[in-house]
C-alpha cells in the first residue's frame, strides 16, 4: 500500500473502467496525493476496511459487489467513517438520495473534470482532519456526543452518515436558531459548494432517521431562511457540555 501523504492525501479510487482509473491516478499523484486501486467491489471494500484512508472514491457500478453495497457495508458492518465520494452516471434526485442515504457523503456525476474531483477531495480531507472538540450536545430528546459520534434519540440509538453527524452539530450548536442554507454548505464544504441537490438530500435522509419515527419533529424548514433543529413542543432549549 501507498505511504499516507499528509499534506494532501492518502486515497482508495475504487472504479473498473482502466482508463478512467489511470487518467484520475496519475492526475492526483501528480498533484501529491497517494492512490490506491481496486477495480472491483469486493477488493475495494478489503482495503477500505483494512486500511486508513483519508477518502475513498467509489464507482457506483462494479463488478462483484457494487458501490452502494461497499458504502453500506463499509458504515454498518465495519463502523468506518472515512469520507467517501461517488462516483455515478445517473443524476436523478432519487439516485442521489439512495447514494447518501447509503453513507456516501458526496458524489460526483460522469463524466466530471478530474480538477473538480481533486476540489471536492480536498473539502472532504479539510473536513474530516478538522479539529472538532468533545461536546456533549442535546436538543429536546435526542442527544449527540461529538467524541464518540453517538446519537441518540428517546433513549435509542441512532446511525446517521458523517456528513449527517456533521449537519446535526451545526445545528444542535446554534439551537434554536435558524442556520441559512449557505452557512451550513460553507461549513460543511468550504468553498467548493456543491449543487443544489446536495444538501436538502442530507436534509431528507436525516429527517427520516431522527424525525420519522418520533411523535414530533425537531428538523424545520424555515422558508427563504434556513433550518433550525429545535422541539417546538416544549420550552427546553438546547444544552451542550464539554468532555
Amino acid at each position: 500500500m501507498s505511504s499516507r501523504d499528509e499534506h494532501a492525501g492518502l486515497i482508495l479510487l475504487v472504479e473498473d473502467n482502466r482508463q478512467i482509473a489511470e487518467m484520475v491516478g496519475e492526475f492526483l499523484e501528480r498533484r501529491g496525493y497517494s492512490v490506491d486501486f481496486a477495480q472491483d467491489g469486493v477488493s475495494g471494500l478489503h482495503l477500505a476496511v483494512s486500511n486508513s484512508y483519508d477518502v475513498v472514491v467509489l464507482d457506483l457500478m462494479l463488478p462483484g459487489i457494487d458501490g452502494l453495497d461497499v458504502c453500506r457495508k463499509l458504515r454498518s458492518d465495519a463502523k468506518k467513517s472515512t469520507p467517501v465520494l461517488m462516483l455515478t452516471a445517473r443524476d436523478t434526485l432519487e439516485d442521489k438520495l439512495i447514494g447518501l442515504e447509503a453513507g456516501a457523503d458526496d458524489y460526483l456525476v460522469k463524466p466530471f473534470e478530474v480538477r473538480e474531483l481533486e476540489a471536492r477531495l480536498r473539502a472532504l480531507i479539510r473536513r474530516d482532519r478538522r479539529q472538532v472538540s468533545s461536546e456533549v450536545l442535546t436538543v429536546g430528546d435526542m442527544t449527540l456526543d461529538t467524541a464518540t459520534l453517538r446519537l441518540t434519540r428517546s433513549g435509542q440509538e441512532l446511525t446517521v452518515s458523517p456528513i449527517g453527524l456533521k449537519l446535526l452539530a451545526i445545528l444542535m450548536r446554534e439551537s434554536p436558531r435558524v442556520v441559512s442554507r449557505r452557512d451550513i454548505e460553507r461549513e460543511i464544504w468550504g468553498d467548493t459548494l456543491p449543487d443544489s441537490d446536495t444538501l436538502r438530500s442530507h436534509l431528507y435522509n436525516l429527517r427520516r432517521v431522527i424525525d420519522k419515527p418520533f411523535q414530533s419533529p425537531l428538523l424545520h424548514t424555515i422558508h427563504s431562511a434556513g433550518y433550525r433543529l429545535a422541539d417546538l413542543n416544549s420550552e427546553t432549549t438546547a444544552t451542550s457540555h464539554f468532555a
